[in-house]
C-alpha cells in the first residue's frame, strides 16, 4: 500500500517544526535536509529561510562541518578513507569538502590508515577457517581499505598462513587422478593438463606416476587422442604448410612430438 500524501506546511513555522523533528532524529547534511523539507513544501524561500537560520545557531552543520564529525566518527569505527568519501559523496558533500575534511581529521588524530587496517582485520577475524582471501579483500574493501592497506593487514595477523583463496582451498580436495580424466576427455594433451592443474594450484607431484597408472588401466591414451583431435582439422598433410599447422595446433593441445609424429603417421597411411 502507498503511503498517505504529507501534511503540507501553511507556514514558515511548520517548516520549522518539521525541520526540527527530523534533526531531533539524527544529523543531516544540508542537502538531505533540503530535500526532506522540499516534501513538506514547494515554498524555496521557506526551505532557504530556515537551513540559513538553522546554520546561523548552530543547529544545523554546514558541509565541512559535518564531514568533519562523520570522519572522527567513522576513523574511531576503524572505517578506511575510501568507503568515507563514498558515504559523504551519496550524502551531498563536495569532493572539496570531503578532501578538507579528511585532512584535517587525519592530522589531528594521527591516523596511520595501515595499523587502522590491520586493526580491523584482527578484531573482525581471529582466524581465517571459515573464509576466504576473497571475502577478506570484499569485505576489508567495502570498508574503505586500498589493496597496499589489506595485504599490509594480512601480513600483520598472526593466522596469515591459514588464509586461502577459493581457488587453493578448492585444489585441495581435488583428486589428481579424475582431474587429469576430465582434461584428458576434452582432447588436451599431457603438457596442457599439467599447465592447467598448476595453474589451478593443484598439487602434481605426482603427476606422471598418476599418468602412467591410468595409461595401464586404458583410461587414458594421449596417441589414441591426438590421433582423434586430427583427425577433427582434416590437414591435409601431404602439403607441407598444411603439415606445420597440424604440428603447432597439436602442441598447443599439449601433445607430446612422438604422439604428434606417430598420429601423423597414421594419417599419413
Amino acid at each position: 500500500m502507498s503511503q498517505p500524501p504529507l501534511r503540507q506546511a501553511k507556514s514558515l513555522d511548520n517548516v520549522f517544526n518539521s525541520a526540527y523533528w527530523h534533526l531531533s532524529q539524527q544529523d543531516f547534511t544540508i542537502s538531505e535536509l533540503r530535500s526532506k523539507l522540499e516534501r513538506k513544501t514547494t515554498n524555496n524561500q521557506w526551505i532557504d529561510t530556515v537551513i540559513c537560520r538553522l546554520l546561523e545557531s548552530g543547529y544545523l552543520k554546514s558541509n565541512i562541518e559535518f564531514a568533519q564529525r562523520f570522519c572522527q566518527l567513522s576513523f574511531g569505527n576503524d572505517i578506511g578513507v575510501g568507503a568515507i568519501k563514498r558515504k559523504l559523496l551519496q550524502r551531498g558533500i563536495s569532493e572539496v569538502d570531503i578532501t578538507d575534511a579528511l585532512e584535517k581529521v587525519m592530522s589531528e588524530l594521527h591516523i596511520d590508515s595501515y595499523q587502522m587496517a590491520s586493526n580491523r582485520l584482527l578484531n573482525k577475524f581471529e582466524h581465517f577457517n571459515n573464509t576466504t582471501a576473497e571475502k577478506v579483500f570484499s569485505q576489508m574493501t567495502n570498508k574503505g581499505f586500498n589493496r597496499a592497506e589489506i595485504n599490509y593487514a594480512i601480513e600483520q595477523h598472526p593466522a596469515k598462513d591459514t588464509l586461502r583463496s577459493k581457488l587453493a582451498i578448492k585444489a585441495e580436495k581435488a583428486d589428481l587422478a579424475v582431474e587429469i580424466i576430465k582434461l584428458y576427455k576434452k582432447g588436451k594433451g599431457g603438457s596442457l593438463i599439467l599447465q592447467e592443474l598448476k595453474q589451478r594450484l593443484i598439487d602434481v607431484s605426482d603427476f606422471e606416476q598418476i599418468v602412467y597408472q591410468l595409461s595401464l588401466s586404458e583410461q587414458v591414451d594421449f596417441y589414441a587422442s591426438c590421433k582423434a583431435e586430427l583427425d577433427k582439422k582434416r590437414y591435409d598433410l601431404s602439403d607441407f604448410k598444411e603439415k606445420s599447422k597440424a604440428y603447432a595446433y597439436l602442441c598447443r593441445k599439449g601433445f607430446s612430438s612422438d604422439e604428434i609424429k606417430h598420429a601423423m603417421l597414421l594419417e599419413e597411411e
